[in-house]
């Protein structure tokens, strides 16, 4: 090794400006005296580009080029030298070989600065020795850029606020809040509010910024401890969207867009700062009440994301998650902020929010619990507003849906193999069936989509056929349900009276009982049975159930027709013939009630035939549509004891929905603690100011923020709900009322001023 560095050492001082070649001649003579002559020659070669780069000195730069390359020279001749000592080297030492060139880059860039005075004819004579050292050895005083530099000298950037980072005071954000609420808002206050917002979310970030892309000048200021943090996102969220439409100069009930106005040049960059920045904090929060802070502030400044495209669908893609997995109010408002965007740019934007919500829909419908079921309904309800936004639109996204459910029935039918059952018997395609029969019924006064109700229809009655085993008489009365529902909401003519009183003729419906159950089994929440709950007294309590309701649903709305009479005779036949086996007293009380309405409902429609009054024929559409209207506002014997029986039955599901934990059990569903709502008084610090964003828990940090991944969301929400209240229910009760605004507004009543009344409720401190 010793010989090794020797020889570098004395190749190393080969550079231009050396004349004399004799030590490294010496050096290499010393393993062989026979090669003893090669080095000369091929000194006598690499001094020529010497002379070269020596002509112009005084830049500096070729000097240190043609040093570098003829160095490099040097070492890769010494292959032909010596061979034995290069491969030596190559084995034992190959760093030595490679000679930290990238160091060396480095050190002339910074060699340019601190030696730009002096000569180059002084560096190329004087430096020999220094550059060896600085090769390996880096000085101590060189200047070194670091990323942290901004965070290690607190103490001289508080000092110095005009030239470097200037510490954010409240008495600073009171005013600039000042500042903001003046009739004449300068721009420059408003970008210095979103460089502070920027700030804000890089002390709080894991690694203090996200690489500088989306915070050019968060340096600009520095915020520290809870109290500043607070205070910069309360100004933010309460004064930043009405300062900005003062800036614009927007009229109270101007139509223009905001992208439209004059000075919208002026806001436009920071404008998308903010932005970002802000759905990135949407992002990290995982507070249910912190969210729907955000999301009202976001809604508010939905007119202004319409420019942005593509940050649209980042905002929107956000949204959508908080839409399919977020809290009760998180849902609602995240539902109004994607319809209030989407609405405003619903050209571009139309077809990728379809496509992601109705993904998020069936991807979060995969378990239907009692827990889960409102969150799903709401979703179904949603979703088919966002499809009735544009029916043309729809229909493509409709027809592909309903084509791959149909791909998935045909795998099932020809295959018949377990994979291909259950692709077809789960949530995820009731649930798909169920908002496509949603969307039908709700635009079946417009032709865009009613050719797709033959197809819908003939894969619920595939899906029924599939499997027509007692074991699924659950899933089978789902999918009645929905055939039902798409009949009333079309006035279509869908036969599903043979499909219901199909389930009286079952055997295993029939075979006598073996156990009893404890408890009523329900099929709100159940697709398949098992064996053990067949032979149980309640799967055939709830199967009478089932078939009595679907009877009196489906023919209290046909008992206007005009063909009821002849309609019923089948069904009539059926209860009858089970009638006459039917040993159970209580099962033949429930159905005899039904017969007697249904052929009293027969007898009134032949009375009303029999009249002189009708008198058109029978091919007479119009005519016959009259009649029925006409009947329909008399009211049938039938349709007068199903909206009673109607009222029966909801009462009794709400008193089964007031025992969620006696029914979760049943279905060994995870109970979640939840935490008792907190009254409208605001809560104030040590200091005795508002704080915008209380803790939930005493766990939490000072920044009073819960923040984590996506992933880990449902974790955190785990942990922070511990605490069982028993207030929480009561609490529960009176949440909607003042948080529940209805999706189903027809038109958006927000203006770009923020003049108008708008169906989410303005932001007020007082509520926080």
């Amino acid at each position: 090794m010793k010989l090794a560095s020797k020889k570098v050492k004395t190749l190393g001082k080969t550079k231009p400006g050396i004349k004399k070649n004799k030590p490294a001649k010496d050096a290499i003579k010393k393993p062989k005296t026979k090669k003893a002559e090669k080095p000369s020659e091929s000194k006598a070669v690499t001094t020529k580009p010497k002379q070269k780069t020596t002509a112009p000195v005084k830049s500096g730069k070729p000097a240190k080029k043609g040093a570098k390359k003829s160095h490099k020279e040097e070492l890769e001749g010494l292959k032909d030298i010596d061979p034995e000592f290069y491969d030596f080297l190559k084995k034992n030492d190959k760093k030595l070989l490679d000679f930290n060139l990238l160091d060396s880059d480095e050190s002339e860039d910074e060699e340019k600065e601190e030696d730009k005075g002096k000569k180059a004819a002084e560096e190329s004579e004087d430096d020999d020795e220094d550059n060896e050292e600085k090769y390996h050895k880096p000085s101590e005083d060189l200047a070194v850029a670091s990323d942290e530099s901004d965070f290690d000298d607190e103490e001289e950037d508080d000092e110095s606020p005009a030239g470097g980072t200037q510490k954010i005071t409240l008495n600073l954000l009171r005013q600039w809040e000042q500042q903001l609420g003046q009739d004449n808002v300068s721009i420059d206050i408003v970008r210095k509010v979103i460089q502070a917002f920027n700030s804000a979310l890089a002390s709080i970030s894991a690694d203090g910024a996200d690489g500088g892309e989306n915070q050019p000048n968060a340096a600009a200021f520095k915020v520290v401890g809870a109290a500043a943090f607070n205070g910069v996102i309360q100004l933010c969220v309460l004064h930043l969207q009405p300062a900005i439409i003062r800036v614009l100069g927007v009229k109270p009930n101007s139509s223009l867009p905001l992208h439209k106005h004059k000075k919208w040049v002026k806001v436009r960059g920071c404008l998308r700062y903010y932005l970002t920045d802000l759905i990135r904090l949407v992002e990290q929060v995982s507070s249910a009440n912190i969210l729907g802070v955000l999301l009202k502030h976001l809604h508010q400044m939905a007119g202004m994301v319409v420019p942005f495209s593509a940050l649209g669908k980042t905002i929107l893609k956000r949204l959508i998650v908080l839409w399919a997995t977020g809290d009760e109010t998180v849902r609602v408002l995240a539902f109004l902020c994607i319809l209030k965007i989407t609405r405003k740019q619903q050209a571009t934007m139309l077809n990728h929010v379809l496509k992601a919500m109705y993904l998020a829909y069936v991807r979060n419908s995969k378990f239907v619990s009692p827990n889960t079921l409102p969150g799903i309904n709401f979703m179904r309800r949603s979703l088919v507003e966002m499809f009735a936004l544009d029916l043309n639109v729809s229909y493509q996204h409709a027809f592909l849906y309903i084509r791959q459910l149909a791909i998935h029935l045909r795998n099932a039918v020809i295959l018949k193999k377990k994979d291909s059952f259950q692709a077809v018997y789960n949530w995820q395609f009731i649930n798909s069936m169920r908002l496509w029969a949603d969307l039908l019924g709700a635009s079946a006064n417009k032709p865009q989509l009613q050719p797709l109700v033959y197809p819908l229809v003939t894969i619920a009655t595939g899906v029924i056929r599939l499997i027509p085993t007692a074991q699924y008489f659950p899933l089978r009365f789902h999918c009645l349900q929905t055939l039902i529902s798409l009949a009333k909401e079309t006035n279509t003519y869908i036969p599903v009276l043979p499909l219901i009183v199909e389930v009286l003729k079952s055997n295993t419906f029939n075979r006598k009982h073996s156990a009893v159950s404890m408890k009523p089994l329900q099929f709100t929440c159940v697709l398949r049975l098992n064996k053990g709950q067949l032979a149980e007294n309640g799967f055939r309590d709830e199967v009478i159930e089932q078939v009595c309701g679907l009877l009196l649903e489906y023919l209290a709305h046909e008992s206007t027709s005009l063909a009821f009479s002849d309609l019923v005779v089948p069904t009539v036949m059926a209860i009858k013939a089970y009638l006459k086996d039917c040993r159970n007293a209580n099962y033949t009380r429930k159905l005899k009630q039904v017969l007697e309405k249904i052929q009293e409902s027969g007898r009134f429609i032949e009375q009303q035939r029999g009249k002189s009054s009708v008198n058109f024929d029978i091919k007479d559409a119009q005519a016959v549509a009259a009649w029925e209207q006409q009947l329909r506002l008399k009211r049938t014997p039938l349709d007068i004891y199903y909206a009673s029986w109607l009222k029966t039955h909801e009462t009794k599901k709400r008193r089964q929905a007031a025992q969620t934990d006696e029914i979760n059990a049943d279905y060994d569903v995870p109970k979640l603690k939840k935490l008792p709502a907190k009254s409208g008084v605001p809560v104030r610090n040590e200091n005795g100011e508002i704080e915008l964003f209380p803790s939930d828990s005493e766990d939490e940090g000072d920044d009073g923020l819960a923040l984590g991944s996506d992933e880990d969301e449902e974790e955190q929400v785990v942990e922070e709900e511990e605490v069982e209240q028993p207030k929480a229910k009561k609490a529960r009760k009176e949440k909607p009322e003042k948080l529940k605004p209805q999706p189903t507004a027809a038109e958006d009543d927000y203006d770009e001023a923020g003049g108008a009344v708008d169906i989410v409720k303005d932001l007020d401190l007082n509520d926080w």
